[in-house]
């Protein structure tokens, strides 16, 4: 019939074959829009009428068994413009030993004794199905666990799966029946290293207590629209509200997000990095049996060389065996990730008024230029190459009777800062300038480009777009000694290629200011290659230059290569 109607002399007769499809046509389409919607789906699904496990393949079988899938066969067949409707999915229950893919593998849930953690698989399957949902995941049980190339793929998709998912149950075991507000935040739930995907990446989300009663008695389609649930679990995770409901991954504020882990537990140590692809939208590869310190490593590694961002530098602890200026332990972002003095408009006017003499210009239009050149921090393999301002360290005397939990504290100078104490595990080597030591130890300051107050880090352009200050493929790089004179570039000063006015000078001014601001320093010592390692300390090392009007104690810049 309808070739019959694409025959047609009249073109009014042909225009009416475009508001129907052929059989085949319709059957293409539907399952062009099923593989679309399975893309950011499981790989396995419980069939929640059959309480069957269902592969890709099995999914699509049944879904075309349903008499959903006939209506839309017969309505697309008739409305040619009518869209495919979204193949909804129900997804996660949790709460500790939980059955496994082995357990329910060619067999209905419901026909599993009924004991132990199984009751919990049936009486979610059964809320799942109740609700109007055909499909249902468990991750426990619909991951081949032994399968890596499965594993890879799932931790990599699994944020993707809960965005896109219909509705995410959470089964809270230790939360009793007409429990009160306070509960939710008791739970053992909010422990779990998996669990904060579980909770920013749904759209919709209900929590339900131990006899699969809806927590609160609150029958809100979802809970994120709860104030009183947010409320509480923004105060039990220290995450904030908005965050909670309306989270988008990123490597943005990448600091703040490793501190809403930082107390998060794991069975498996790798997972406690493996949970974290998706909040960070990172793909990598899982390998178990590689430990928790190279599986974070990794991890943080590719958050630098996503974004530059260097907050993931600030941490208190032990160093990593990865690299020494990243943490061993994610507790070690528990604390508030530091912050720069802030000042007041009149105490800036203040300060730039000390400074405005035709040399402090000079040089401070300089380092700004310099500063702006540099690339951003990245990782060649496990080594980072990190722009920083340097302060050489040119005394360490050790305090006697100091010592306390294996830890010393040490009286340190360094060229261009005020004195200062660092306290370490480790026993620094005691030197001066009349009784130097062999071995060179740096305070640096990691260069953050957000001092130069333009647009977002984010916004710029790759390095590759950008001109470079130094080779930051070399440990030492080329640099500037303080009080050295910008070298020949291409680039030329900054006098040459754009004009000097007041504004780049008051600009050039205000970065000088910002960095006489007490900071955040890392000590380094350097090792035979020329590399460096941090010397990491369980206190924060707060270092400030001596004099903001003396630039050029500021002005050695170099682009270290850390172990």
């Amino acid at each position: 019939m309808l070739s019959k109607l694409d025959d047609a002399p009249d073109a009014q007769t042909r225009n009416l074959r475009k508001k129907y499809m052929s059989l085949s046509e319709a059957e293409d389409a539907i399952r062009r829009a099923v593989l679309t919607q399975l893309d950011n789906a499981p790989l396995r699904l419980i069939h929640t009428t059959t309480g069957r496990l269902c592969d890709r393949q099995a999914q699509i079988i049944a879904f075309k068994m349903s008499a959903a899938y006939k209506e839309l066969l017969s309505l697309m067949m008739k409305h040619a413009e009518l869209r495919t409707e979204h193949i909804e999915e129900v997804v996660k229950m949790w709460e500790g030993t939980e059955p496994l893919l082995r357990d329910i593998q060619g067999t209905s849930v419901y026909e599993l004794e009924v004991a132990g953690s199984i009751v919990k698989l049936q009486s979610f399957c059964i809320v799942a199905r109740g609700a109007g949902y055909h499909w249902a995941w468990v991750d426990s049980c619909c991951i081949d666990q032994h399968n890596n190339a499965e594993l890879s793929k799932t931790f990599n998709s699994m944020f993707a799966w809960y965005r896109h998912s219909a509705l995410t149950v959470v089964y809270l075991s230790d939360v009793p029946p007409s429990s009160k507000s306070g509960a939710l935040a008791k739970s053992t739930w909010n422990t779990r290293g998996w669990t904060v995907p579980e909770l920013l990446a749904p759209k919709n989300i209900l929590f339900y207590q131990r006899d699969w009663s809806l927590y609160l008695d609150d029958h809100t389609p979802n809970h994120k629209d709860s104030a009183k649930i947010m409320k509480e679990l923004e105060d039990a995770t220290g995450i904030d509200a908005q965050a909670l409901v309306s989270f988008q991954p990123g490597t943005r504020s990448a600091r703040e997000k490793l501190r809403w882990v930082s107390r998060r537990v794991t069975t498996v140590q790798e997972d406690i990095a493996y949970s974290l692809f998706g909040i960070f939208g990172v793909q990598l590869h899982v390998l178990y049996g590689e430990n928790r310190q190279n599986a974070l490593g990794r991890l943080l590694q590719e958050i630098v060389a996503q974004s530059g961002d260097i907050t993931v530098l600030d941490w208190l602890g032990k160093p990593s065996g990865f690299n020494s200026c990243l943490p061993a332990d994610i507790s070690s972002y528990e604390p508030p990730p530091s912050t720069r003095p802030s000042l007041s408009e009149d105490e800036m006017q203040t300060s730039l008024s000390s400074l405005r003499s035709m040399a402090n210009v000079e040089l401070a239009s300089k380092l700004y230029f310099l500063l702006d050149s540099l690339s951003a921090a990245r990782f060649a393999n496990t080594r980072l190459q990190l722009p920083c301002i340097i302060f050489r360290v040119t005394e360490v005397r050790r305090r006697r009777g100091q010592a306390q939990d294996q830890c010393f504290t040490h009286d340190v100078k360094a060229d261009g800062l005020r004195d200062l104490l660092i306290t370490t595990e480790d026993k620094l080597i005691q030197f001066s300038r009349s009784r130097p030591t062999r071995q060179s130890f740096l305070l640096v300051r990691p260069w953050d480009r957000c001092l130069l107050e333009q647009s977002d880090f984010a916004e710029l352009p790759d390095s590759a777009d950008r001109p470079e200050f130094a080779d930051d493929t070399q440990s030492e790089g080329d640099w500037f000694e303080p009080g050295s004179l910008l070298p020949d570039s291409p680039r030329g000063s900054p006098g040459e290629n754009e004009p000097v006015d007041s504004e780049s000078h008051t600009r050039a001014l205000r970065l000088i200011v910002r960095l006489g601001q007490p900071f955040r320093a890392i000590l380094l010592a350097q090792h035979r290659g020329g590399e460096y390692k941090r010397i990491a300390s369980d206190r924060d090392i707060v270092a400030q230059v001596k004099d903001m009007t003396s630039v050029h104690n500021m002005m050695d810049l170099r682009t270290l290569e850390i172990l």
